[in-house]
């Protein structure tokens, strides 16, 4: 679902002096824009509430569409009724947490009323200072993650993550020829046969580690070296991506970072090379925010 031009740099560096961290204004600012625009908050459960001017029409709605893949036809939507504030006129709706929305990238509508062409939502203030240290919060099965974000084009979109168990990276490590990379698991728990695993992208070959696992189960660590990444001759333009898989009998889950208020932050976390045995390996997070080793 992820698409290159909706790579954005992070919340932090958008944020204009004197604004409350993880709270960020719209990129563009034209009057000749016709585009209505949206503000929206999001709390500590992932309820987000959208807020639009008065509306002219008696039935308007919220549409949020699940933006297919190129070449195919959209197939899912989701539609919120807004509701109008007593004091000024001003339209509220309300995302709630539940029913979770399937991962991908959301593209934000105004429907007028019902039948009528539906127009894209430019972004007025996004509240997202809940999200700031959302990888503090202990979350259940499945981790559900939904993130407000403004396209390459200046439009609203959500970016939704589901996943029935998530590996949070939390710190990289780029030292003494190797990575060590510390993560924590939501929504299970390592037992004694826990394994990491790289697999080398577009093949069956997979590095398993021995992780280190913290007392209660959920925090853990790793270190990958050049044996790890370079084994049986492997030259350049490999990439591994990593996995952990807390038993011997469970499937691999993904390590990645999603818990915070950076929907894409492939170009925003840039990580220095480490130089080994011929050849040059980098970590770095993917489109989908996906954590993965490249070796050059």
């Amino acid at each position: 679902m992820s698409t290159p031009e909706d790579e954005m740099t992070s919340t932090h560096e958008r944020t204009a002096a004197g604004t409350p961290e993880g709270t960020a204004t719209s990129p563009r600012n034209d009057t000749r824009d016709t585009h209505p625009r949206a503000h929206c908050a999001i709390d500590t459960d992932g309820r987000i509430t959208f807020r639009l001017p008065p509306a002219t029409t008696p039935e308007p709605r919220l549409l949020l569409r699940l933006r297919p893949k190129k070449g195919r036809p959209e197939t899912t939507l989701h539609v919120l009724g807004l509701e109008s504030d007593r004091g000024d006129g001003h339209r509220h709706a309300v995302l709630e947490p539940h029913p979770v929305l399937d991962e991908g990238r959301w593209d934000v509508f105004l429907l007028p009323e019902p039948g009528a062409e539906r127009r894209r939502l430019r972004p007025g203030l996004r509240d997202l200072r809940t999200l700031v240290d959302g990888h503090l919060r202990e979350r259940p099965s499945p981790v559900a993650v939904r993130i407000p974000y403004v396209t390459k084009d200046g439009f609203l979109a959500l970016r939704a993550w589901r996943r029935t168990a998530h590996a949070e990276a939390r710190a990289i490590g780029v030292e003494d020829r190797a990575l060590t990379v510390t993560a924590r698991l939501h929504g299970a728990a390592l037992d004694e046969d826990a394994t990491v695993r790289l697999r080398l992208r577009g093949t069956d070959t997979v590095r398993t580690l021995r992780p280190r696992a913290d007392d209660d189960g959920r925090g853990f660590s790793f270190t990958a070296g050049p044996g790890d990444l370079t084994a049986d001759g492997g030259g350049a333009g490999r990439i591994w991506d990593v996995f952990v898989r807390p038993t011997a009998e469970a499937p691999p889950i993904r390590v990645a970072r999603l818990l915070d208020d950076v929907a894409d932050r492939k170009h925003v976390h840039v990580y220095p090379a480490v130089e080994a045995d011929g050849s040059t390996f980098r970590p770095y997070y993917t489109v989908d925010n996906d954590l993965a080793i490249e070796v050059t």
